[in-house]
């Protein structure tokens, strides 16, 4: 029987998650397609949740998350007025979407960018402006600032760029503040800031210094390794944070998650060391794929980008069958995210295969 429900939800694509890896026979499988971080939590991390949040969980969290916003704050340097939490960075998105946008406004982002993006723009109401990135992959400033008038509410930039890999420059993330009105605010999603090597790269934490209306996502799942436990946060002037607490969800980010995530930054050498090992490894990849004779934009997040084009579904069955599972854009390219070392060496094997078709 079909049910009343709002015209604009038909409208809305769902999003995809990352598959399983596929099951081959004498190979192990492995996921590499949704950026997870591959390393097992940290002892530290998993005896904190036993010790300090597992016998708590039939009571609810504290909804503000105080400790873990103190405890930001201060590493942050700003106030815990500038600081909230959400599930992931993308509630925290969630949340300053809906503060910000509804029927009639419009909210600018890059394109291909980060898949939720119009989800969560659809599912405000608001209208999404998707800005095409420039041909090697990074967004396209001027065409995003031409694209800004009287119905904006939000621009996103996404620092490094989800899928392609690629990272905003600190001239090119000026350019663009200099020229958004004061009463616009623009999104830093910065999920895989700690990856990013490049030396001209923006830091949005030193703009929102400098600016009145700069809003910097970030999270806990994939440097820190908490993706199945949903903790991210978002640091903005003190009126925006107090609306984005209005639109979030009540007790959203659990006690276990604020537990890991305080764990979390008590070893942030360890896992500092495995972001190392883990730009190493893409490194590596990187490498051997250029040998190979592959042009693809320069990664600076824990995944890289080919931009197979309309050959992408051809080439990602060559993956299927060698038991690695990849994000397929079909007709436009393929995600691969860095993973355990094994995995890595199948992608360089499988590349290689791929250059041999004349891929």
């Amino acid at each position: 029987m079909a049910y009343l429900h709002r015209a604009i939800i038909d409208t809305i694509p769902s999003y995809k998650q990352g598959k399983p890896a596929p099951k081959t026979p004498g190979l192990t499988a492995y996921k590499i397609s949704s950026n997870e971080n591959p390393f097992e939590p940290l002892p530290s991390v998993k005896q904190a949740i036993v010790d300090k949040a597992v016998g708590r969980m039939n009571r609810y969290p504290d909804m503000r998350g105080t400790a873990v916003v103190e405890r930001l704050a201060d590493q942050f340097g700003v106030k815990p007025e500038n600081v909230v939490l959400g599930c992931g960075s993308t509630e925290v998105i969630t949340q300053l979407v809906n503060l910000v946008a509804g029927p009639g406004d419009e909210v600018i982002y890059p394109w291909r960018s980060f898949e939720a993006y119009p989800i969560i723009v659809a599912n405000a109401g608001a209208t999404s402006v998707k800005v095409p990135n420039r041909p090697d992959g990074s967004h396209d400033i001027d065409a995003m600032i031409a694209a800004i008038n009287e119905h904006t509410r939000l621009v996103i930039v996404n620092n490094p760029n989800n899928p392609t890999s690629t990272s905003l420059s600190d001239a090119d993330a000026r350019k663009l503040m200099a020229a958004v009105p004061d009463d616009v605010l623009v999104l830093f999603d910065e999920a895989y800031i700690q990856f990013n090597t490049a030396a001209d790269t923006n830091v949005a934490m030193d703009l929102f210094r400098e600016y009145p209306n700069i809003v910097v996502a970030q999270t806990f799942s994939k440097a820190y390794g908490l993706a199945g436990l949903r903790i991210g946060y978002g640091i903005a002037p003190a009126d925006v944070i107090d609306g984005m607490r209005k639109v979030a969800i009540p007790f959203g980010v659990t006690e276990i998650a604020q537990t890991a995530a305080l764990a979390s930054m008590d070893a942030y050498d360890e896992l500092d060391k495995r972001v190392k090992a883990l730009i190493d490894e893409r490194t590596r990849v990187v490498a051997a794929l250029r040998e190979q004779g592959w042009q693809f934009p320069e990664p600076y997040a824990n995944f890289f980008w080919l931009p197979i084009g309309e050959r992408t579904d051809e080439a990602a069955e060559h993956f299927v069958k060698a038991a690695l599972s990849v994000r397929v854009f079909s007709g436009e390219g393929i995600r691969i995210s860095i993973g355990e070392q094994e995995a890595n060496d199948r992608v360089i094997s499988v590349c290689a295969e791929l250059k041999a078709l004349g891929i």
